[in-house]
């Protein structure tokens, strides 16, 4: 399906130049002589690659409508992670770095998206909020204010994150994976 260049929206997954490409940022710019554009910030799902490229309104590019298929989470292999089919139970595995820096928060028999292109898996998606543990959190500095003042945890998986000042070390609270910040306390 092809798309206008200023259309272009973070998450699509873009042909261009012969290669898949995720979009991870964008921004419109309007200069005051000359057209605008889209400034996009893509990153190649086959080599994990990432380039900048300017595209103007008059500038097509064709959009790519990957197929999705849930997996389960089964455990690390050394540098491979094991997912099984949750329709056949087949098993795949993949290399870490296909899920980039929300790696960490996987869990075992955690429920994961993968998307395919070609029948072949060019990236995880994780749920959007998982819930750890804390197992480090910094005391509360005396004086500081209570509306803007957080502090850094550590995650039973090893990511620091900042959190209000009132959450202590063994609390289970609820973390955006992508983001990597504080939500709320888990239920």
């Amino acid at each position: 399906m092809k798309i206008s260049g200023v259309d272009i929206r973070p998450g699509n997954i873009l042909e261009y130049e012969g290669g898949i490409w995720k979009v991870a940022k964008i921004q419109h710019t309007q200069p005051g002589k000359g057209g605008a554009y889209m400034q996009v910030e893509m990153k190649n799902l086959q080599d994990g690659r990432k380039t900048n490229v300017r595209f103007r309104s008059a500038d097509t590019v064709e959009r790519v409508r990957l197929d999705t298929k849930d997996f389960q989470y089964l455990y690390a292999d050394g540098d491979q992670l094991v997912f099984m089919d949750k329709d056949t139970y087949d098993q795949i595995n993949l290399p870490a770095d296909l899920l980039g820096d929300a790696a960490a928060f996987l869990q075992d028999g955690m429920d994961v998206t993968l998307e395919l292109w070609d029948e072949k898996p060019i990236s995880v998606a994780l749920p959007e909020q998982v819930e750890a543990t804390i197992v480090e959190a910094d005391a509360v500095v005396k004086g500081q204010t209570a509306s803007s003042s957080y502090k850094p945890a550590v995650l039973d998986n090893g990511v620091r994150v900042m959190v209000p000042p009132h959450i202590e070390s063994g609390t289970r609270i609820i973390v955006d994976v992508y983001e990597r910040t504080y939500v709320g306390k888990a239920g």
